[in-house]
């Protein structure tokens, strides 16, 4: 069976790893917990899905078009720790070792490569396994794209299909953008409607396509309060699904959208484990770096 191609939430991951691990830090020092998580999920991912071809996606630094539109987006979250950043040039370094495809698009969010490249694997029938500890990334998840969410401070990572997305949030992952609208995102800053719970936007969009279909037949509606809702927020609730839905047309190039690590790439990440002193990951790799060169 063909290993599905791993699409990395990069720096999701990372900060996942981070606030899931105590303090770590070399004989000198230097803080190493994001990367040593980040490098046990890697080599996990890659024990599991033998031969896997994979790409990072990784967010670029500056001002994405959600923030033009909307100045309010992810607003009020809390400030990198200073031991988490400096970090940031060792997991640079990771990525380089591994000589694997990573993407980091101006303009654009990590999350829109992400959809970008999962669009991609589903033109070309290709498996896919978008990697990820933010529930955005779940309306990815159909066709021949599955979503491995990686739960919070140890929690058991789940793995969604459109099946299980159904399952968790009574819509397809197609219209989750327009459940958010109606719900609203406190991680991302982004509002529902006042009076509008999940039960009741479930419920809304069970026969429509999005929130205009929605909109645009709300006459019809039973509930005359749940109809001046809906219209008295239109604006709003076409703006933040807009904001909600993932993009898949960042410019990625013609280049290889993903490519599984060589034997030299294992080599060079060997190199980094040593200087992090990672002995039991370096074991890890080692074991998978027989198992691929057989």
């Amino acid at each position: 069976m063909t290993a599905p191609v791993l699409l990395l939430d990069t720096y999701s991951l990372f900060f996942r790893a981070y606030y899931a691990l105590p303090d770590m830090s070399t004989r000198e020092g230097e803080p190493t917990s994001a990367v040593y998580g980040f490098s046990a999920l890697l080599l996990k991912l890659l024990r599991e899905n033998r031969g896997a071809a994979l790409a990072f996606a990784i967010d670029a630094p500056q001002a994405t078009f959600r923030h033009e539109s909307f100045a309010e987006y992810k607003a009020g979250r809390a400030p990198t720790p200073m031991s988490l950043s400096a970090q940031f040039p060792r997991l640079t370094e990771l990525i380089a070792a591994l000589g694997v495809p990573a993407f980091r698009v101006p303009g654009f969010e990590a999350d829109d490569v992400l959809a970008t490249l999962a669009a991609r694997a589903r033109t070309e029938d290709c498996a896919a396994l978008v990697v990820s500890g933010d529930r955005d990334l779940l309306q990815l998840a159909h066709g021949s794209v599955r979503v491995h969410f990686v739960g919070r401070r140890g929690k058991d990572a789940l793995v969604y299909d459109e099946a299980k997305v159904r399952e968790r949030f009574g819509v397809p992952p197609q219209k989750l953008p327009s459940y958010v609208a109606m719900i609203g995102d406190s991680s991302d800053n982004l509002p529902g409607v006042p009076g509008i719970g999940a039960a009741t936007a479930q419920k809304l969009l069970a026969t429509k396509a999005d929130c205009a279909a929605l909109l645009n037949d709300a006459a019809s509606l039973k509930s005359a309060r749940t109809r001046e809702l809906l219209l008295a927020h239109r604006e709003q609730i076409l703006h933040t699904e807009e904001l909600a839905r993932l993009r898949s047309d960042a410019p990625l190039g013609d280049g290889t959208p993903w490519a599984a690590p060589t034997d030299s790439g294992f080599g060079a990440l060997a190199e980094l484990f040593a200087t992090l002193e990672f002995k039991s990951l370096t074991a890890r790799l080692e074991a998978l770096r027989a198992k691929a060169v057989r």
